[in-house]
């Protein structure tokens, strides 16, 4: 297929797209007393802009009486679609399953349980109109305790600081999209938070909306401390895939040249004193730990260099988006 032929198919794409306007992309989990209130907010709110829209409830294995609900929804509008997964995957999973059912130029993502305010998605709207192509919301005065908040401005902070992307809350679930980001940017394990960073490591504009936050009104927080740890891991992901991803010899290279030079450091002090004492004076466990490093590094600069081969390969095939053509 030719490049003229490929343009084509793209623009035939979006004109499909475009018959809806919007896609809310809501992930459902336990929120059985929030869904007709919400439900309520978020016609209201879409109906008074005067586009197509479709509503999308992603059941993330609730247990609570949700789906009947969901059912009756969809059967009373045709506009409310839902998805179904087999048991509790977590967010990233149920968005993941969202956007690829999305129809929208825009996709906008919230909460399922009331806290994210459906009136400020016009507010969102307006911001991607100015180019940007994910628009991330602030909840500036948050609502939640202090268990939250703090660990919470913590993680917000150190991730702006490690990743150089100056936005305030990567927590926020309340965000809205083009639809060729959700296309670009694969989500998987709980790296939805950092949807922001992947966004921009791709070359996509980010934009932050302060948002208001309204207090939980019904149920309780579906996480707990757990989040953190994992939230760190995901970070030590991103910043790996946003540094080295590319060179993965400067990583894997530089930890082995380290470790080489180390076991070769102690090998050089045990054979001068095999030379001067005429035995190494019964330190073998320096010995193997030398020998051991050596090999450590060796093998290190060894994935290195084979990850620079996988990555020239896909390098090879990949066909890089065109921004735009001059002339």
């Amino acid at each position: 297929m030719t490049w003229r032929e490929k343009e084509e198919e793209k623009r035939e794409g979006r004109k499909v797209s475009a018959r809806k306007k919007i896609s809310l992309v809501i992930p459902i989990c336990n929120e059985k007393e929030s869904l007709p209130e919400l439900y309520r907010e978020t016609v209201t709110v879409l109906d008074g802009l005067g586009v197509t829209y479709e509503i999308i409830y992603i059941d993330d294995g609730s247990r609570d009486g949700s789906r009947p609900l969901l059912e009756d929804l969809h059967r009373r509008d045709d506009r409310v679609k839902v998805l179904e997964l087999r048991r509790h995957y977590g967010k990233a999973a149920a968005l993941a399953a969202g956007f690829r059912e999305a129809q929208g130029e825009i996709i906008i993502t919230l909460d399922g349980d009331l806290q994210d305010d459906p009136g400020e998605i016009p507010k969102f709207l307006k911001e991607i109109d100015k180019g940007y192509d994910l628009v991330s919301g602030w909840k500036r005065e948050r609502q939640d305790p202090l268990s939250k908040t703090l660990p919470s401005r913590l993680f917000n902070s150190v991730t702006s600081l490690l990743t150089g992307i100056r936005i305030h809350d990567f927590n926020c679930g309340f965000k809205a999209y083009r639809r060729e980001v959700t296309e670009d940017i694969k989500v998987y394990g709980e790296l939805h938070r950092y949807l922001p960073v992947l966004a921009h490591q791709a070359g996509y504009r980010i934009g932050e909306l302060e948002v208001k936050h309204r207090k939980r009104k019904y149920g309780k927080t579906k996480y707990g401390l757990g989040r953190f740890h994992r939230g760190f891991f995901d970070l030590l992901t991103i910043l790996f895939l946003a540094k080295f991803m590319k060179r993965p010899l400067h990583l894997f290279g530089m930890i082995g040249f380290l470790l080489t030079l180390t076991g070769f450091g102690i090998n050089l002090y045990l054979s001068i004193i095999r030379f001067r004492f005429g035995s190494i004076l019964g330190r073998y466990p320096l010995l193997i730990l030398g020998v051991l490093l050596m090999v450590l590094g060796i093998q290190f600069v060894s994935m290195g260099f084979l990850g620079e081969m996988v990555t020239r390969i896909s390098e090879e095939k990949k066909d890089y988006a065109l921004l735009r053509r001059l002339g």
